[in-house]
């Protein structure tokens, strides 16, 4: 499987480490109010969807970077790459977080 890094090109899948839903991006606010509760779901709960999904990898044999890669589960279809900042910085910038 090609994992289309957005720097490097086209690299194996070998080279990644996986971790999982790309969710973990959006860290809950320890201080805020239901922080226990949002941690919670935060450090346990997951999806495990079939078909499209946006998944964490890190290139642990290259260039250690991070990237959300857009996935078919069903079929491994790789559908894009972006850097984990670019995408945390995008979601920073939106109203819902900035409320």
């Amino acid at each position: 499987m090609l994992i289309p890094h957005p720097l490097l090109g086209p690299r194996d899948s070998a080279e990644f480490t996986y971790l999982g839903d790309a969710s973990l991006i959006a860290r809950p606010d320890g201080m805020s109010d239901g922080a226990d509760e949002a941690f919670y779901d935060y450090l346990y709960l997951r999806d495990n969807p079939a078909g499209i999904h946006r998944e964490l990898w890190f290139h642990e044999q290259g260039d250690r970077s991070w990237l959300v890669v857009t996935r078919n589960t069903l079929t491994h279809e790789i559908l894009g790459a972006e850097l984990a900042r670019d995408v945390a910085m995008a979601q920073r910038n939106t109203p819902e977080a900035k409320a």
